[in-house]
């Protein structure tokens, strides 16, 4: 079965608050969306990595944070 579509999509302003890997941002209509995940090993590594060390005796973050900002939710 064929259907046609004929879409004219005007948007003004679109706010995203977080996508993640496995997200899907869908504008307009699609016949199927298809789920695909690829893992690639592009630094060529044979063996698992070593065993990550305790921090301790953190103080402040390790990243500098930006002030809070207040949230708008439109």
């Amino acid at each position: 079965m064929n259907i046609t579509i004929h879409q004219s999509i005007h948007i003004n302003i679109i706010k995203i608050g977080s996508i993640t890997n496995s997200s899907v941002l869908q504008i307009g209509s699609t016949g199927s969306i298809q789920s695909q995940a690829d893992i690639h090993n592009t630094g060529g590594y044979t063996e698992p990595a070593a065993e990550a060390e305790a921090v301790r005796n953190i103080t402040s973050p390790l990243i500098p944070l930006a002030p809070e900002t207040r949230k708008h939710n439109f």
